[in-house]
């Protein structure tokens, strides 16, 4: 019996047939060798990778498609989500169930959505490496939200921060969720086995009430949750608004001089620029003495990454109006590529990186859901 082999012709881009039982047997050899070599490798390199992930923390963090994403926003959340992506296992949500303890329109909600999933996009949040998913295409959440509220005291509740600031902020509409939020929120956390949740400084209150209603559980039917730890970027953890340096830079706030959106115009941001409050005197010097200034420089080290001696030295003998206007250029130019990706990303490419998003959470939510309903009795 005779191996068939095909060789190459004298004639280009001819083959024919041939006999040649030895050379065929030699090369076959010499091919299966090769091919076992490298299913070998690619196994170690498998069993590698899962060694590897397995030492990997699991990164939990989140933002509400509500209000403006601002340059707060950016650089005490977003920013800092983008550099964790390569060396842990990063899962990025869209609440869009939180957002529900106010009042909303449902077209400009489902427009916030959309717009909030460019931003991290667009802001370096790489659907390759994270998952990025809505909130509400995971039913998990709000099942273990309702059994936390089941273990978490209302005193626990009512001391929260968030709350009351909300509850005299919408006096019209003083709901439950707007008292039970945290607990959706810790759901959201502790339902990945988070290990680190990355936050602002403003959020720090609420990772550790729930690490504490994952305490209190733990406590009442055994080991179940990893207790999450908040991780704070303490240099660009909090920036003060452009009306009020007092105050934190928010998205709620009711003057949109408050804050720079990652969207506004070059002459919107000029604008407010030039409207922010600044202290007495003119020198541009950091001090906690002078908040207005300190926080405009803050930010003016944020964009450039230039430290405060050195904005301070480019800066000897001019005022207020020349740091504004160059303050203005630099945050603009640092925002277009940011906005050139935003403008880019379409409606479909975002749906199929939601459902993509929702698979791969609701794969991790519904294992964990299931031990916890076993642990409980369910």
């Amino acid at each position: 019996m005779y191996n068939i082999y095909i060789i190459p012709k004298l004639t280009k881009n001819q083959h024919s047939i041939a006999f040649y039982p030895k050379f065929a047997i030699i090369t076959l050899y010499k091919f299966s060798y090769r091919l076992y070599r490298f299913l070998i490798i690619q196994s170690v390199l498998l069993v590698l990778i899962r060694i590897s992930a397995s030492f990997m923390s699991i990164i939990y963090s989140a933002a509400q498609p509500t209000g403006n994403i601002h340059l707060g926003n950016y650089f005490g959340a977003i920013y800092n989500w983008a550099k964790l992506q390569d060396d842990n296992e990063c899962i990025f949500g869209i609440v869009d169930l939180h957002s529900l303890t106010v009042k909303n329109n449902p077209t400009e909600l489902r427009k916030r959505i959309y717009d909030l999933a460019r931003i991290y996009i667009a802001s370096g949040i790489d659907p390759k490496k994270s998952i990025i998913y809505r909130q509400s295409d995971v039913s998990e959440h709000a099942e273990l939200a309702w059994i936390l509220n089941c273990v978490t005291p209302i005193a626990e509740l009512e001391r929260m921060t968030q709350y009351k600031d909300k509850s005299a902020q919408h006096k019209q509409n003083i709901n439950a969720g707007l008292l039970t939020y945290p607990c959706l929120m810790a759901a959201d956390i502790i339902l990945y086995n988070t290990k680190f949740v990355p936050v602002g400084e403003d959020q720090v209150q609420h990772v550790e009430l729930a690490r504490t209603i994952a305490k209190k559980f733990n406590n009442q039917y055994g080991d179940t949750f990893i207790l999450p730890k908040s991780k704070l970027n303490k240099i660009s953890a909090r920036i003060m608004g452009l009306d009020d340096p007092t105050k934190k830079m928010s998205k709620s706030a009711t003057s949109e001089y408050n804050y720079i959106a990652l969207t506004d115009s070059p002459e919107t941001i000029t604008k407010k620029i030039k409207k922010a409050v600044t202290d007495n005197g003119s020198e541009i010097h950091y001090t906690l003495d002078k908040p207005a200034i300190a926080n405009l420089m803050t930010i003016y080290h944020l964009i450039t990454g230039l430290e405060l001696k050195e904005i301070q030295s480019r800066f000897k003998g001019k005022g207020y109006r020349d740091f504004k206007t160059d303050l203005a250029d630099r945050i603009i130019d640092f925002l277009k590529p940011i906005q050139e990706k935003f403008n880019a990303i379409e409606d479909n490419e975002l749906d199929l990186i939601f459902k993509s998003g929702a698979k791969q959470a609701k794969d991790i939510a519904s294992k964990k859901l299931k031990q916890i309903h076993q642990t409980i009795g369910l």
